[in-house]
């Protein structure tokens, strides 16, 4: 069996792989973003559009124009104004809510899709970046006991040190006397 001090070593040698490897792979990164400076430039058609889909009907403005068209219609069916062209329960307007959410919905997914792509791989990174983090502060705190252990063991010698020194005049004392 393997004592504690032979596990630490293998335990800080793997730690010390682990943030060589995501220091080189943080460069990396860094180096392919320099040179893809446009992240929307890489979108295909499709994506493009089911982006630019989701982003109208998920805003405040497509909500007001479609409850305004919406009021209209059913006011002027029901009233009567114009000739009514879609009587009251409407199936003409159903059926035009019902394509529009019919071809709506595989857009917006598409594009959620991509975006939950996106925050999986932001997602990674940044536990990449705990780790190499929590890596390096306790590097930190390692050689931060190391400089603390030098410095008592410096202050042990240095009392000792001083220890001897006052036995010595203790001594002289003595013997002066």
């Amino acid at each position: 069996m393997k004592d504690i001090k032979t596990l630490r070593v293998e335990m800080h040698e793997a730690e010390e792989r682990l943030l060589t490897s995501l220091r080189h792979a943080r460069r990396e990164d860094r180096a392919v973003a320099k040179e893809a400076p446009d992240v929307d430039s890489d979108l295909t058609r499709g994506q493009r559009i089911a982006d630019t889909v989701a982003a109208i009907m998920g805003s405040w403005t497509f909500i007001i124009i479609q409850s305004i068209l919406l009021f209209v219609w059913i006011v002027l069916n029901i009233t009567a104004y114009v000739k009514q062209w879609d009587p009251y329960p409407f199936i003409l307007l159903n059926l035009a809510l019902s394509f529009q959410a019919a071809y709506a919905a595989p857009f917006i997914m598409m594009s959620q899709n991509r975006q939950q792509d996106i925050d999986r791989k932001a997602a990674q990174n940044d536990y990449q970046i705990n780790i190499k983090a929590e890596l390096e502060i306790e590097a930190l705190h390692q050689k931060i006991d190391q400089l603390r252990e030098m410095e008592i063991l410096n202050l042990t010698q240095e009392v000792k040190a001083l220890t001897e020194i006052l036995q010595k005049a203790k001594i002289e004392i003595k013997a002066a006397d």
